[in-house]
């Protein structure tokens, strides 16, 4: 990490650190006072977003349906599958506190981040003690993709949208595996919602 001056703020963002096992013993060795945001979503609509992207890549991967189970008649969940193994939040927040406070975590929703990127973006300003600057006219929907934009600054040319990896249209998933989904990862979501002290509203 480049040296920080009084009055900046470093930041860098992996959104492979919160599921690394080893990150926040590293990161609390090299600050104790690090302040950490991760932006979290429906850890089912996360899972099937995650295997949309890699489809994208490798179009002859085996379908959602089977990856997602080791036994598709007893409806036992593959675990050890990445795409499913990063949604159980609560697991991966049990090792980062015991490194850090939960005062020093933010836990930002990534549905509100979409309905209401300007609500969300306040908080992570009040959190790293920042003015409020960016508010609601800075942001304006694109329909076509299905999220907001950053309007750029005054004088530069056009706004900032997600790229094209962004918002793909995702395949079509058996609603009972859905459902599964759902069944699975409810108690984890609610633990989560008791560690945070926030219900992200996923059921």
């Amino acid at each position: 990490m480049p040296k920080t001056l009084e009055g900046q703020i470093t930041m860098e963002k992996t959104p492979s650190y919160f599921v690394t096992r080893e990150a926040p013993s590293r990161i609390y060795a090299m600050s104790r006072d690090t302040k950490l945001i991760v932006v979290v979503r429906d850890p089912v609509t996360r899972a099937i977003s995650d295997y949309t992207q890699t489809l994208s890549k490798k179009p002859d991967i085996p379908t959602f349906e089977s990856l997602t189970f080791k036994n598709r008649t007893t409806g036992l969940i593959d675990t050890s599958w990445s795409a499913i193994q990063i949604g159980i939040y609560a697991k991966h927040l049990d090792n980062w506190l015991q490194f850090f406070p939960m005062s020093q975590i933010l836990f930002v929703s990534g549905e509100r981040l979409i309905s209401d990127p300007a609500g969300e973006l306040g908080r992570v300003q009040d959190f790293l003690g920042l003015k409020r600057i960016i508010t609601d006219k800075h942001f304006y929907f694109n329909q076509t993709k299905g999220f907001p934009c950053l309007k750029k600054a005054e004088g530069s040319s056009k706004p900032h949208c997600l790229g094209k990896t962004k918002g793909r249209t995702h395949p079509n998933i058996d609603p009972e595996v859905v459902q599964r989904l759902r069944d699975f990862y409810r108690p984890f979501n609610m633990k989560f919602y008791q560690m945070t002290g926030h219900n992200f509203g996923w059921d």
